[in-house]
């Protein structure tokens, strides 16, 4: 019998369907893999903004977590938004636990809106108790200088970012140079322990942009699932998130979702 690859997000709830849990599941449907969820929270959000943060009692998202292990181990996970350091603290306690491989971590922290999505205390405790147990780590240019509490506008910045973020214990990183604005082609950074390598993309001018972090997570949490290496997982993930941007949908008024249909009818 064959065996179907699982693919677990443990993040928030986006009522926009853009970003989140939501998007994450349609990503992990395009490129084969089963998806479940953990929601760490609940948002009551549009491409306009968020208008309001609910989370999750701790209690209730370990539940979740444990019904997640009891019957459907994953073959990979990623997670998003998880807003508070309690939230951080268990979530990282259950992955060690449960001794889960292939994890994503996108340290999720403000909104294409600017709104907050993991509260200034909780930093310390995404340092010290989750990126350590990441094999992947995917900031973006803002993330990855709170976390480093250093400015990157450099090539070398990025190198210097991602040996201190692999000295915090992430097993491999990923710096990707979309805010670099002055970038005519974003060029993301995978640090893999050794070696830098440069993966440069497209520079699209759209506001539907919304989610692309979320999803690109997702994509290499998927291919892992379905036992990729990690530089081909990142690397399809950078494909599939270029798609989703270069043919969007025009949906609400703001910072509108990206395609998550365009990179399989591309390859089709």
């Amino acid at each position: 019998m064959l065996k179907t690859p699982k693919a677990l997000t443990v993040a928030g709830s986006d009522s926009g369907g853009g970003a989140g849990i939501q998007a994450d599941l349609k990503t992990f449907q395009e490129l084969g893999a089963y998806g479940m969820s953990v929601i760490t929270a609940v948002t009551a959000q549009n491409t306009l903004g968020v208008q309001g943060i609910h989370p999750v009692p701790v209690e209730m998202i370990l539940k979740q977590l444990n019904s997640i292990e009891e019957d459907l181990r994953p073959e990979a996970l990623k997670t998003g938004m998880l807003f508070s350091a309690e939230i951080i603290e268990a979530v990282s306690r259950h992955i060690r636990k449960y001794e889960w491989k292939n994890v994503v971590v996108d340290p999720v922290m403000i909104a294409k809106g600017g709104a907050d999505l993991l509260r200034r205390d909780a930093v310390e405790a995404l340092k010290k108790q989750l990126i350590p147990l990441a094999s992947i780590l995917t900031p973006n240019i803002p993330e990855a200088e709170q976390l480093t509490g250093r400015s990157i506008s450099t090539k070398q910045d990025r190198e210097d970012a991602a040996k201190f973020l692999h000295d915090l214990g992430a097993g491999m990183i990923v710096i990707k140079g979309g805010h670099l604005s002055h970038d005519k082609a974003p060029v993301d950074l995978f640090y893999d322990g050794e070696q830098m390598h440069e993966l440069e993309g497209r520079r699209i001018d759209t506001p539907q942009t919304h989610g692309t972090g979320c999803t690109f997570a997702a994509a290499i949490a998927a291919e892992l699932a379905l036992g990729k290496t990690p530089i081909h997982a990142v690397k399809t993930a950078k494909t599939f998130i270029q798609e989703a941007i270069s043919h969007p949908l025009h949906i609400g008024s703001g910072h509108g979702p990206t395609n998550h249909w365009a990179y399989r009818r591309n390859q089709a």
